[in-house]
């Protein structure tokens, strides 16, 4: 989500084994922040048949022929793709989920060694080369990793993959080295715009995969400073300043969340990657902290702290909030109807997830026709406006907000049960034509309701300006 190579995206992820979450699933969840409030975005379904024998960036000279057979697959692309693709999401017809990807830091001597590849590929490009042709999570991380290894990367990213049983974690670093750990099914992670990946044991190929010759270049550099361990963290990362304010303290406050029982310094370079909670962790814990502020503590922006403290952490919910997703494979209904992706457009603070089964054949127009102008019959800029409604007034509307997020949550769950019952009544033939229609049923009823928030929040407005004199004012 960038329109060069020099802006990045500003994301936060949470990831949940199969084991961890509330109902068996796997979730891959994150936030899509633009490098300014403004970037719209769209929510597709590519079908098989349309997808292009080569892939041609609009950001560089990368180029990548592609295999003659695709899935279909949900899609969230920049509404303007004349400066990247930029997918971001989606869930293709074997149930394999991606989310691409979050910006993240090499360090400066790794860059020095392993630079930077203008022409390789870069967050524009990759779920479109992923995605339509991985049949696993662990097959994706695969090909993604021979694709960095061959043609280099113009950035460092995280990527996230998952898939019924496992959830895997990517990470780049420098031009054409990169990591990737297994998520333990019994654990979570949260990860900001940091390299996280920590203690690589490289006797576990089902744990962890890496670069060809990730150790052999660290050995050759003399890049790592441990003497009984790899951190690839440590090795390849960055513990600057500016992750100490903008980076590590989202992390801190997802786990604090999480672990209310763990104390943890929020400007710590040592947050574990992998975090393991005694509870079960839904979609709602996913929501609420992916739309945070730090509520609770004397850093949040609404709160009851000095201003200098309001102003030392970079919130996860945040104004550059473009798009919000939960990519969810659950374990206990047939894989015609177990995938989900779960989306929100806008500020995640201010409004609704829909939940769309990913096995359809198309998307509501409210939600793939999304303009480069301002346009209320648009999903993303009916968000976009409420929340530059709402956050002047925050402490007047706020209950009001979350009445409408929660009313909505529990309109959706319903629906979700009640599609899941439907659904295991018609044959197989039959799911792709049903479930498309029933995302349309579920979208247009938060629309409406979203709509009635958008009244709500005009006329409060209005009612609360400052160019207002009343007769008598000065009599």
């Amino acid at each position: 989500m960038m329109s060069s190579r020099s802006r990045h995206s500003s994301c936060t992820a949470v990831l949940v084994g199969k084991g961890a979450s509330i109902d068996g699933s796997t979730m891959v969840a994150r936030n899509e922040d633009g490098y300014g409030p403004i970037n719209p975005k769209r929510f597709t379904v590519v079908k098989a048949e349309d997808h292009q024998n080569k892939y041609v960036s609009h950001v560089n000279a990368f180029a990548l022929d592609l295999p003659d057979k695709a899935l279909r697959h949900t899609f969230t692309p920049s509404a303007d793709e004349s400066e990247g693709v930029c997918g971001e999401s989606g869930i293709n017809s074997e149930n394999v989920a991606m989310s691409a990807t979050e910006t993240e830091f090499t360090n400066p001597r790794v860059l020095g060694l392993d630079p930077l590849v203008a022409d390789g590929i870069g967050e524009e490009a990759m779920e479109s080369v992923m995605l339509p042709y991985i049949h696993s999570a662990r097959e994706g991380v695969q090909r993604l990793g021979a694709i960095i290894e061959k043609y280099g990367t113009f950035e460092s990213n995280g990527i996230a993959f998952s898939d019924k049983d496992e959830v895997w974690y990517f990470e780049t670093v420098g031009g054409h080295h990169w990591a990737a750990q297994r998520i333990p099914d019994d654990a979570y992670v949260i990860a900001p715009n940091q390299t996280g990946i920590q203690n690589i044991d490289f006797s576990k190929p089902d744990e962890f995969m890496w670069a060809t010759d990730l150790q052999e270049f660290a050995e050759k550099n003399h890049l790592n400073p441990s003497q009984t361990e790899f951190n690839f963290r440590n090795i390849f990362g960055t513990h600057t300043e500016a992750d100490h304010h903008y980076n590590t303290p989202r992390a801190w406050y997802g786990q604090k969340y999480l672990n209310p029982e763990i104390e943890q310094n929020p400007m710590s370079d040592d947050i574990p990657f992998i975090q393991r909670t005694d509870r079960k962790i839904s979609i709602e814990d996913i929501q609420f902290i992916l739309s945070s502020h730090y509520q609770g503590t004397p850093y949040d922006l609404f709160g009851n702290g000095t201003e200098y403290q309001k102003k030392t952490f970079r919130p996860i919910g945040i104004d550059r909030n473009q798009e919000f997703h939960i990519l969810q494979i659950r374990n206990d209904v047939p894989a015609e109807y177990a995938a989900i992706h779960w989306l929100t457009f806008g500020v995640n603070l201010y409004s609704a997830q829909v939940p769309f089964y990913a096995n359809v054949s198309d998307t509501p127009e409210n939600y793939k026709n999304t303009t480069t102008t301002v346009d209320l019959n648009s999903a993303y800029w009916l968000n976009k406006t409420i929340a530059a409604l709402a956050e002047p007034h925050y402490h007047q509307v706020i209950n009001e907000v979350n009445t409408f997020k929660e009313d909505a949550q529990s309109y959706v769950c319903g629906r979700v049960a009640a599609i899941d019952q439907q659904a295991s009544e018609l044959p197989a033939s039959e799911l792709t034509a049903f479930l498309t229609k029933q995302n349309g049923v579920t979208a247009a009823e938060v629309t409406s309701r979203t709509y009635s928030l958008f009244d709500s929040l005009v006329k409060h407005a209005n009612n609360h300006m400052q160019l207002t004199f009343e007769k008598g004012d000065n009599l």
